[in-house]
């Protein structure tokens, strides 16, 4: 068998803490692999199999990026399908999934370059909003603030200069409740996790203070997830579903198919689960 790559970036926010893992479950299975950065010079012809993991500089070279992933899947096999990435990789995507029925955070997307919204028009009732870019990581560019603040707007107005931005009602639950995440090796739930922000912060990311707990997935989170599962144009070998809580339920914030944070680390048999999905699909 040819080895497996596991695919990182060449620029790094932060250590990759989970690869190894996979690392270790691949080759208890047998199964040779090794971490490669995704614009590595490297014959990825060789390879039975491709897994983006840990690509996290994709948001800063995203043309690059789904070009290279075009390229590898016409030479090998590469998961998660280029098609979802291609998808994904924009946070338009829970706006089909809110026209799909998927409960989902309300979500406007600001065209880049386009007139500007009057914010507190966009979501009557919401005194609080997220903006944040459109192709991003980790909050990176996210602002809250209070729906009528001109800090706000210029902040919109600024990152509409260079993309597309995303417009979002805050969801006051995370605040004391966090997001739930929900990890998916295959069609399978492999384990969940909570996450809570530091506090007097919003953000959940661990680069934000963020801290994370056990979890155990309500049937009501499972439906939710699997619904937006279901709308991604191709399967999925790996998922992340992250939720928030609201008067009407669980809804979907975000859908992570690309490079998302697996927290193997945080169930013992993770990495194992996730070692059998990806050798399935050689």
């Amino acid at each position: 068998m040819k080895t497996i790559v596991l695919v990182t970036a060449s620029s790094m926010p932060k250590p990759d803490p989970e690869s190894h893992l996979l690392v270790a479950a691949l080759r208890q299975r047998g199964v040779r692999s090794q971490v490669l950065a995704w614009d590595a010079e490297f014959d990825w012809s060789s390879a039975d199999l491709v897994v983006v993991r840990s690509a996290w500089d994709y948001f800063e070279r995203l043309d690059e990026f789904l070009s290279w992933a075009d390229a590898v899947e016409s030479v090998s096999h590469l998961v998660n399908p280029a098609a979802v990435l291609r998808w994904n990789t924009h946070k338009r995507y829970l706006t089909e999934l809110i026209e799909r029925g998927v409960p989902t955070v309300p979500t406007v997307v600001v065209a880049k370059a386009s007139a500007l919204p009057d914010l507190p028009a966009l979501f009557p009732g919401s005194l609080e909003l997220v903006v944040k870019p459109a192709v991003s990581i980790g909050a990176i560019g996210a602002m809250r603030g209070a729906a009528d603040d001109a800090d706000l707007a210029a902040h919109l107005a600024h990152l509409a200069m260079s993309g597309d931005v995303l417009v979002q009602p805050f969801v006051s639950s995370v605040l004391d409740r966090g997001e739930r995440s929900l990890l998916f090796a295959g069609l399978d739930l492999s384990h969940s996790v909570r996450k809570v922000p530091l506090a007097g912060e919003y953000r959940v990311q661990d680069h934000h203070g963020g801290s994370v707990h056990g979890h155990q997935a309500t049937a009501s989170e499972m439906a939710v997830a699997r619904a937006a599962l279901a709308v991604a144009p191709a399967r999925c070998t790996y998922a992340r579903v992250d939720l928030v809580d609201t008067p009407d339920g669980p809804v979907v914030m975000e859908l992570e198919l690309v490079e998302p944070a697996l927290f193997l680390n945080e169930d013992p048999s993770a990495p194992d689960r996730f070692a059998a999905a990806i050798i399935s699909q050689v």
